[in-house]
């Protein structure tokens, strides 16, 4: 998915297995963030950076939504461990994930295997995407810094 393009309107179900669509979120608007693994030190990072900010960024208008290919029950301990007060999408079978380019081939130490990249994407009150924060530039411990801070 692009900027200036409509984002899909079901986006999969959370981790009470709820489904979430983003007309849910009529009026406001979503970050939409796709990350690797539940419970890994990046990740923990960067979710709990978004937890420490949260209050503030729905001050100016955002829901945070989580994305990655682990389980419900593995989501479910994620927050539980790191009392996040948002929802995390369990998209295991990472349709979703790669419907926003968000999958691909990566490598760690010479080995190549398929996963997700850390990406963010900035959904309007009209569901339009705004901005994308693409692997590179994505800080795990300043994350909701770069999403206010424009």
């Amino acid at each position: 998915m692009n900027t200036g393009e409509k984002a899909p309107d079901y986006l999969g179900t959370n981790e009470a297995g709820k489904e979430i669509r983003l007309s849910d979120y009529k009026g406001k608007k979503v970050v939409l963030y796709f990350y690797p693994k539940d419970m890994t030190s990046g990740c923990t990072a960067q979710a709990c950076n978004l937890r420490d900010h949260y209050g503030e960024l729905q001050q100016a208008g955002y829901e945070v939504i989580g994305v990655s290919i682990n389980d419900a029950k593995s989501h479910q301990k994620f927050i539980e461990k790191n009392q996040l007060p948002f929802t995390l999408i369990a998209d295991t079978d990472h349709r979703l994930t790669e419907a926003f380019g968000a999958w691909g081939e990566k490598s760690m130490y010479g080995r190549k295997y398929m996963g997700t990249f850390r990406t963010t994407f900035i959904i309007n009150e009209e569901g339009i995407i705004e901005r994308i924060l693409l692997p590179k530039e994505v800080k795990t411990k300043d994350h909701a810094a770069q999403i206010l801070n424009q």
